[in-house]
């Protein structure tokens, strides 16, 4: 396990927003830093965020917002968590767990029963162990100029209340990824 830097317990807090200088501070500059570029898709931003800073540096992010979606023939609403990401050098400490683990601690209050993310295929095993569940259907999501395509990347969820069921039914985000 890497040396841990942190003098006391990491501390998720709330940001008032997400700049992609603050991104590229996580991340390093770069065209595609979240490696989803080839899909082409457009992607909506988040409207909430929470990140980790070490010193004054910000090290650790996740991203929500609040969207339509029908599952099967009913619409209802899910909180996307996307722009999750951990600096390179920070990575093996469990940032990721705490900052995804504080964003979802916020979505259970925004009424959505499940909580969706899209990720690349080598994600999948994080996204599980923090408790995420990959659905095994196509999700479909929509583009600019009216078009709907079959998200490329894998689609998780995990529910923000106990009770909270996903049924295995035809799946359509009603607006842009997140």
């Amino acid at each position: 396990m890497p040396e841990n830097p942190f003098s006391v317990a990491p501390t998720v807090v709330r940001l008032p927003r997400y700049t992609k200088a603050e991104q590229d501070e996580i991340l390093g500059g770069g065209d595609d830093p979240f490696g989803v570029a080839e899909t082409g898709l457009i992607w909506l931003p988040k409207e909430e965020h929470f990140g980790i800073r070490h010193g004054e540096r910000l090290v650790a992010h996740a991203g929500l917002l609040r969207l339509p979606v029908a599952i099967g023939d009913a619409e209802t609403a899910v909180v996307g968590v996307g722009g999750v990401a951990v600096a390179p050098d920070m990575q093996g400490r469990g940032l990721a767990r705490l900052v995804v683990a504080a964003a979802l601690d916020h979505a259970r209050t925004l009424g959505p029963e499940h909580a969706l993310l899209f990720c690349r295929p080598p994600l999948v095993a994080l996204y599980q162990r923090l408790g995420w569940h990959p659905l095994d259907q196509d999700v479909r999501v929509e583009q600019p100029e009216g078009r709907v395509v079959t998200m490329p990347l894998r689609t998780m969820v995990t529910p923000l209340r106990d009770d909270a069921h996903w049924p295995a039914l035809p799946v359509r985000l009603l607006s842009l990824p997140m």
